[in-house]
């Protein structure tokens, strides 16, 4: 069976799917066909149904529970490492509801965690993430929030941070940062989802156990990247979380899915291993 399987060119993907999807690892019955793809258009596919696995943000889950399932491997999860706010110059709380925010995508956690943290910021528009600091330093916009390396790289370019958006989470709920997962549409089957649930865990597995054999695909996807931030965002993005969302993960996810979708059934699997 060959799956349309889509995920980002952000290291901690890469880098965690190159096994799968490089022919290191068996992965018979399946053939996965690869697309990559920035995350706004990852969601976009998502909500249109196109993908049988797909990498989307939490936030867009919230539209697509019904019918795509969350694996418990391949999770990115925020510890102290969530969206930051940043702008050219500092700007006091009072004004930012005056402020021309980039966001990475209207369906991002990023976008969702701006809302929840500072509703008053109504004035956003859409940009590829990695053009936001671009935008901020040329004044098209006033500020933006930053996802990726962006974390490693707005100082160094003379931007200062406003708010660090998943800190702000944290603090308020106790509860490590959704920022985006695995979904596998539910039609394909409880034993089919289970499968592609170990084989995208061994996959990080086998990335984690020799990452010297990833980097070379990683870093074909991150060519302006310098390699110490390629490993730093690796570093962060890809932990414990990535092979098991966990149970922190799950009440994370679910206190998410609440907040979006007021009503839905606690009965509902979100998991692959919630599912009968």
């Amino acid at each position: 069976m060959v799956l349309d399987i889509r995920f980002s060119t952000c290291p901690n993907d890469t880098f965690i799917f190159d096994a799968l999807v490089n022919g290191r690892l068996n992965t018979s019955p399946f053939q996965f066909r690869a697309t990559l793809a920035d995350i706004d258009e990852l969601n976009a596919a998502a909500i249109q149904r196109l993908p049988d696995v797909v990498k989307v943000s939490y936030h867009a889950y919230a539209s697509l529970v019904d019918d795509y399932v969350m694996l418990d491997a391949g999770s990115a999860l925020g510890f102290g490492v969530g969206p930051l706010l940043v702008a050219a110059r500092e700007v006091p709380v009072d004004r930012f509801s005056s402020l021309r925010v980039a966001i990475p995508g209207s369906l991002t956690t990023a976008a969702m965690l701006l809302n929840l943290a500072f509703p008053e910021v109504a004035n956003t528009s859409v940009m590829l993430f990695s053009h936001i600091e671009e935008a901020v330093l040329n004044g098209k916009v006033d500020a933006g929030v930053l996802i990726h390396e962006g974390r490693f790289t707005y100082a160094a370019k003379g931007l200062v941070k406003l708010a660090d958006l998943g800190e702000l989470w944290e603090v308020q709920t106790g509860l490590p940062i959704p920022l985006g997962g695995i979904a596998v549409r539910r039609s394909l089957g409880t034993e089919t989802v289970k499968i592609i649930n170990s084989l995208v865990k061994e996959s990080a597995l086998m990335a984690h156990a020799r990452p010297e054999a990833a980097m070379p695909y990683v870093a074909s996807f991150a060519q302006e990247m310098d390699r110490e931030v390629m490993l730093k965002h690796i570093g962060l993005y890809v932990n414990e979380a990535t092979l098991d969302v966990g149970l922190h993960g799950r009440l994370a996810v679910r206190y998410l899915l609440n907040r979006l979708t007021p009503g839905l059934p606690s009965s509902l699997p979100v998991f692959a291993s919630e599912l009968d």
